[in-house]
């Protein structure tokens, strides 16, 4: 390996590091012009970069080594280095990319916005923690980037602060976050505590060894042993649930929404959520060893999959229905990911990057298109002044409900084969759910699609009670923000006689750009993959314990064969229907869904309140903690601290003093008489003692 290679290897993440010092230390007095610059250029050196460590990867030449030696305690070494194998490249690929693509289109979105310079710092610093996060060959160095992915979507979230909505939502992801991290940092210390190590290399080659160990919960009760795999693989992903947002950790995700859209993207799409897909995947050597880890995770992620689609049914807001869309299919990776489908697992997160990127961005440009509203039933007939924006959101619409030949398809057709195929406990629920996510997701996709781009203008038109109801709230809220914040989102909806408007080329441009890879990523990445040695050295399976792969490979093809074929498989009559459906609903006889939401009364109200998750955690957690907090102020603190220990010493003080007083009152027979008292008590002290 090459010293220029190696400083290559060091440029990809720096690069956007030195963009994000640019743009931020210097936020207050840099023009907006150089701001952008600095750190798009950073991101874009990181592509090219990228690509070109890309094909040096494809020649054979990987690398795994330290950088540097960070500290040193005891027997233990904690390093800073990179390992550079499929796995990585792709990773770095799809991230510098999408970041890419957001970071010109930031340009556009955020135009009008005083944080301009802040919010480039904060995309680019992001990039510069997920590449850090997703080249690290140690666990120090993960978790180094998986704290601080996990600080600057806090900062992202919460970039407009005088907002109480972006206060709670970011407050919210970092809190539910550090739950997810607490089970990780103890499954990187089981990790060190048993492997002596934190380098992947070490850790991987002694887990075979270990793999009968057990650890004791509970001394002296029966069945408190457990698998140590088992234990470390259950932590670990525990860290995954959180960043994932896996149930039930995944409330923070929509709630994030709160910050601007190109957020959303970065952060929702194609980084940070997929930060647990890939540490399973690279932790793949691991849950090898673990069936009851993989049940667990595949029960997760079914649930997952399930659950957070039905939600995006009813969702109004136009980035929250694509926020759970996003949530139902990290369901499906973890799906994969659980059945040792890792490869198609990763292969589904790279697809998904292109096309959900896309979605969101496509929200954003009809959100500026419609003068920041964001309200789906405001919209409608979009489809003649946006035209770039209708057919690049089609053409993401298409890919996310698996369509045959798009990149979706591909992907999303593999993962359900790979469940079909698989006989670990869970999996049978797993295929029903997957199944029934097919046709969800194609409902409530085009529910989306038909509503904002088809039928009837419904801006400018007033709307029943209860749409009136929430406008009115909407629009008071967006006036209260308005004077608390001056931001360029909070102008909601267009005035009278207004029309909606195609958004400027750095919007647009973004937009094409992924369209791309959305139609024809899938076709050209599926045999080599999945079917090929790409991820040879990369991701381990245990063939002979979980064939999935090997099985999958028997029924494959070619990418054209599977696409003609899935013409024939339920799965593509069941997309077909939610399309059809909602196509009848929404644009033939729009007076059903409204008759359904009356007549469904406690499944709607049920789905409205999210499963009551936030509920639960509100009156649980937070009550419980709470009560707690109080129980332990009056209880311990006012009564045992002040009342007892305190207040009591004082007390005890003071009975004592009012005692000696009385010896001491100045006559000499008093002082005299005390004296004989004290030594006729020492001295029967002294001869019971002897």
């Amino acid at each position: 390996m090459t010293m220029e290679m190696q400083s290559l290897y060091l440029l990809v993440p720096l690069a956007p590091l030195v963009g994000a010092a640019i743009a931020g230390l210097l936020c207050r007095v840099i023009p907006r012009w150089v701001a952008h610059t600095a750190a798009i250029s950073g991101v874009a050196i990181a592509f090219i970069a990228s690509v070109v460590i890309f094909k040096d990867v494809m020649a054979g030449n990987t690398f795994n080594g330290p950088v540097y030696e960070w500290l040193t305690s005891g027997d233990y070494s904690f390093q800073v280095g990179f390992l550079i194998d499929q796995l990585t490249v792709t990773m770095m690929l799809v991230v510098t990319f999408v970041s890419l693509m957001v970071h010109i289109y930031t340009i556009g979105y955020m135009q009008d916005d005083p944080g301009y310079n802040r919010f480039f710092s904060y995309i680019a610093l992001f990039t510069f923690s997920m590449l850090m996060l997703v080249m690290s060959n140690n666990f120090m160095q993960l978790f180094f980037g998986w704290e601080a992915v996990g600080l600057v979507s806090y900062l992202l979230i919460g970039f407009w602060y005088t907002r109480p909505t972006a206060i709670l939502a970011n407050m919210k992801a970092f809190l539910v976050n550090r739950v997810g991290d607490f089970g990780f940092i103890l499954g990187i210390g089981l990790v060190l505590a048993h492997f002596g190590s934190l380098d992947y290399k070490t850790v991987f080659e002694h887990a075979p060894s270990l793999a009968s160990s057990t650890i004791t919960l509970y001394e002296g009760c029966e069945g408190g042993t457990v698998s140590l795999m088992s234990a470390i693989c259950i932590l670990l992903f525990i860290g995954a649930m959180g960043k994932s947002a896996q149930v039930p950790l995944h409330v923070w995700l929509p709630d994030s929404m709160e910050g601007p859209t190109p957020i959303s993207a970065l952060i929702h799409a194609a980084t940070m959520v997929t930060a647990g897909i890939f540490m399973v995947a690279r932790m793949s050597p691991l849950f090898e060893l673990s069936n009851t880890a993989l049940s667990f995770v595949v029960i997760i992620g079914s649930i997952t999959a399930l659950f957070m689609g039905f939600l995006g049914i009813i969702q109004n807001d136009i980035k929250r229905v694509v926020a759970y869309s996003t949530l139902s299919q990290l369901g499906y990776m973890t799906v994969a990911l659980g059945v040792s489908a890792y490869s198609v697992a990763i292969f589904h997160l790279m697809t998904h990057a292109f096309f959900k990127a896309l979605l969101f961005l496509g929200a954003g440009s009809v959100i500026i298109g419609m003068h920041h509203d964001q309200d789906i039933r405001n919209m409608g007939g979009l489809r003649k002044y946006m035209p770039i924006t209708w057919l690049t959101s089609l053409i993401g619409s298409l890919a996310l409900i698996g369509t045959p030949f798009f990149a979706g398809f591909y992907s999303k057709d593999s993962i359900i084969e790979a469940v079909a195929l698989s006989d670990i406990a869970g999996s049978g629920f797993a295929y029903f759910s997957v199944m029934a996510g097919v046709f969800i997701t194609a409902f409530y996709s085009f529910r989306m699609y038909f509503l904002v781009f088809h039928g009837e203008e419904r801006f400018g038109k007033p709307h029943d009670a209860a749409h009136a109801a929430h406008d009115s709230h909407a629009k008071q809220d967006a006036h209260d923000d308005h004077h608390a914040d001056d931001t360029h989102e909070e102008h909601h909806g267009l005035a009278p006689g207004q029309k909606p408007h195609e958004t400027p080329w750095v919007v647009t441009l973004p937009l094409v750009l992924l369209a791309i890879p959305s139609v024809v990523i899938g076709y050209i990445a599926i045999e080599p993959m999945l079917f090929g040695d790409y991820f040879k050295d990369a991701i381990y399976v245990n063939a002979e314990a979980h064939p999935v792969m090997e099985e999958l490979a028997h029924h494959f093809h070619g990418a054209t064969a599977m696409a003609l074929h899935a013409v024939s498989t339920p799965v593509f009559w069941l997309a077909f229907a939610g399309v059809a459906l909602s196509w009848f609903f929404y644009l033939k006889r729009p007076a059903i869904p409204a008759a359904l939401k009356v007549a469904s009364g406690p499944i709607y109200t049920l789905l409205e309140n999210k499963f009551y998750f936030d509920k639960f955690n509100e009156v649980v957690f937070a009550g419980g903690a709470r009560l707690l907090g109080r129980g332990l102020w009056k209880g311990g603190d006012a009564g045992v601290i002040d009342g007892f220990v305190v207040g009591g010493a004082v007390r005890l003080v003071g009975w004592v003093s009012t005692m000696v007083r009385f010896f001491q009152s100045g006559h000499i027979y008093h002082y005299a008489f005390t004296m004989i008292f004290g030594v006729c008590a020492l001295l029967s002290f002294w001869l019971l003692r002897a």
